[in-house]
């Protein structure tokens, strides 16, 4: 024959409909995974060979043997209330299962970060490929980059490590905000977050700074405050310097919502006596009274690339992407006052 095997010689082999096996061959649902199996060993023995063109081939590929794609988080990103990394993961496991990959999750505890101990569904060799989500130290990214599988980066990366990774525009998300304070009439900016403990954190810092420079506003080392511990975990206490500014940007919304809750403790209203700012548009910051405003990440369009490199490494396994920025957008809600043309930065502390 010219064209060599057809999906009705497959079919008549197998006793089965030619739309079941073209179904199959494509990944397409409706058939069982037992039966695809089949249909794609039988097309592989009788030499059968799709049209010429990439995304068959890649469907073939990619449904010929049923992939698992291992989820790395550390526990300390892991709360009780579920957080922006669990929305995350499931995104990104939804649209691994769309090409017939399936997803095994495992959390790093802090004793295996310290010491160095891979996950079991590494070293039993369940999956074929791993991507970390959050931050995991630079001493088990020595233990990660000796994996044979592929391996990629999502929401944080390692300048000394030339490893695929996916992350929002942290820097520029960092300098939107702090711009947005100033042009609401803020000249004294804090920030809250732990420097260094992400590169997430490190990026939105440095796009503060570069605010703070460029507008030649008064930077002060006391208004730059932790929010977590030597171990990342969120502190459970905020404490505050003795003389505040109008505004704070925080790295995140979770840290957001906490300082909040702190300066109400204290009596201090927001944002009538301090504004505050967010990172991230996770649901934290719409329940919050006052709601935050904060930058957005997309986090479908991250999950969306983030597949998209994982199967081109799957399918070549010496395909590199590099890093991939995904921007955001500034979110405005209720937690920043407009003080053009008042005396607010004036007024003594509220506390």
């Amino acid at each position: 024959m010219k064209n060599g095997v057809k999906m009705l010689d497959i079919a008549e082999k197998l006793g089965v409909s030619v739309v079941t096996v073209s179904n199959a061959l494509a990944g397409r649902d409706g058939v069982s995974e037992q039966m695809r199996k089949k249909i794609c060993e039988t097309a592989e023995k009788m030499g059968y060979k799709p049209s010429n063109t990439k995304s068959e081939r890649k469907r073939l590929s990619m449904s010929k043997v049923s992939k698992n794609v291992g989820i790395l988080t550390s526990e300390r990103f892991v709360g009780a209330r579920g957080t922006f990394y669990w929305e995350l993961t499931a995104s990104i496991s939804n649209q691994l299962a769309q090409l017939n990959v399936c997803t095994v999750y495992e959390c790093v505890t802090a004793d295996s970060e310290t010491n160095g101990i891979l996950p079991n569904m590494v070293t039993d060799g369940k999956v074929d490929g791993v991507i970390v989500i959050g931050q995991v130290h630079r001493s088990y990214i020595e233990c990660l980059k000796k994996l044979t599988i592929p391996l990629m980066f999502v929401d944080f990366y390692d300048n000394r490590y030339d490893i695929d990774s996916v992350i929002s525009d942290s820097f520029n998300g960092g300098y939107i905000l702090t711009d947005y304070l100033v042009s609401k009439g803020h000249r004294k900016i804090g920030f809250f977050g732990t420097l260094n403990a992400t590169s997430s954190i490190n990026d939105r810092y440095l796009g503060y700074v570069k605010c703070i420079m460029e507008n030649e506003l008064e930077f002060r080392r006391e208004w730059i405050i932790g929010d977590r511990n030597e171990k990342g975990i969120l502190n459970e206490k905020i404490d505050f310097p003795e003389e505040m500014p109008t505004a704070f940007v925080c790295n995140c919304d979770e840290t957001a919502f906490r300082v909040i809750s702190a300066l109400k403790t204290k009596g201090v209203r927001v944002p009538e006596d301090i504004s505050v700012v967010g990172y991230d548009n996770y649901t934290v910051s719409s329940i919050c009274i006052p709601t935050i405003t904060t930058v957005e990440v997309d986090l479908t369009k991250m999950a969306e690339v983030s597949v998209k490199i994982m199967a081109k490494k799957l399918a070549d396994p010496k395909y590199r992407e590099g890093r991939r920025i995904i921007s955001g957008k500034l979110i405005e809600k209720e937690s920043v006052l407009d003080i053009n043309g008042s005396y607010s930065e004036e007024r003594p502390n509220a506390y």
